[in-house]
């Protein structure tokens, strides 16, 4: 059950995704405040009744909700706490909208990225169980922007750290006093966590590169004096220097792997996405071509790969 440590309870509850559950906090402030809000299903929701009882609270105790991030599994019971402000990074809004015009940008975004890896048209289907994964979350509008370097209003103590790369929305939450960080997804105690290909804030303009941001955020939070990291899912990380610099590294090992590939020749990136996750290119083809991106834009931002366009606008990677 759920129990108070300081001014900070951690919830987990159950989600229907691979990742297992997700942890959800309440901090004591000058106002009671949910960082992040679990998935909406009616298990999920059941769960969090039960720990709020058992802390004495019910859902009209919350008075204000904080975003790590966007996805399905931290914003779902906002449908149920529809009088409550929501605050959180102003990327994240389109997202909580996802009105018809951003549904088609995101469709002709994947589609696009889709044919330049070479993607067999047949795995285009793929498109349609991500959407109904959003469906997961909620349709809200945020009440207040949180910017870097923000104080969290009503949470005296706890500033906004700007922590992008899984998302283009996240953002970490840090007590200096306490050396606290809650970091939603950012950095997780047994896996690492995957920066997920977004269409450009601005459509039209360049996609970000999520792993190069995600790489820069890691570092960022080393600076950092952290003697407790509250995670998005999983345990507590105590050791967040030392995990950053094993995530880094392994992130480098896994790139050269791919470079060892093109060693050999010239690959689409879904060939390469082939060989990297045999399995999960098919079955959770969105995650797996974000980390198979991710790898090719580290690898080409350190001059160790090129590109060549064929004739219908596929891609090829090859060293440099």
């Amino acid at each position: 059950m759920a129990e108070w440590i300081g001014d900070v309870s951690k919830i987990t509850l159950p989600t229907p995704f691979p990742v297992g559950d997700v942890n959800v906090y309440l901090i004591k402030g000058e106002m009671l405040t949910l960082i992040d809000a679990g998935v909406k299903t009616q298990e999920a929701w059941e769960k969090f009744l039960n720990e709020l009882q058992s802390l004495q609270l019910q859902p009209s105790d919350i008075e204000q909700v904080v975003l790590t991030h966007h996805h399905p599994d931290h914003i779902g019971f906002l449908d149920h706490l529809k009088n409550i402000p929501v605050f959180g990074h102003r990327n994240a809004e389109r997202w909580l909208i996802r009105d018809q015009s951003f549904l088609q940008e995101y469709r002709s975004f994947y589609l696009r990225m889709f044919h330049e890896l070479a993607v067999p048209k047949k795995l285009e289907k793929v498109l349609k169980k991500s959407e109904a994964i959003l469906e997961f979350g909620a349709q809200r509008k945020l009440a207040y922007d949180l910017k870097e370097g923000m104080e969290i209003p009503g949470l005296p103590g706890w500033f906004v750290v700007e922590t992008l790369g899984h998302a283009q929305s996240h953002i970490s939450l840090y007590n200096e006093k306490r050396g606290v960080m809650i970091g939603g997804d950012h950095l997780l105690a047994t896996i690492s966590s995957n920066p997920i290909l977004e269409p450009p804030i601005i459509p039209g303009t360049d996609r970000p590169k999520p792993q190069l941001q995600y790489n820069d955020s890691l570092k960022k939070i080393k600076e950092f004096s952290i003697h407790t990291l509250y995670t998005g899912h999983g345990k507590e990380i105590f050791n967040v220097s030392e995990l950053v610099s094993y995530r880094l590294l392994r992130q480098h090992e896994r790139a050269m792997k791919v470079k060892e590939m093109l060693d050999k020749k010239a690959l689409t990136g879904f060939e390469i996405c082939s060989r990297l996750f045999p399995k999960a290119c098919e079955s959770e083809l969105n995650l797996a071509i974000s980390e198979t991106v991710g790898q090719l834009d580290y690898l080409t931002s350190l001059g160790e790969i090129v590109t060549a366009i064929d004739y219908d606008g596929t891609i090829r990677y090859t060293v440099a």
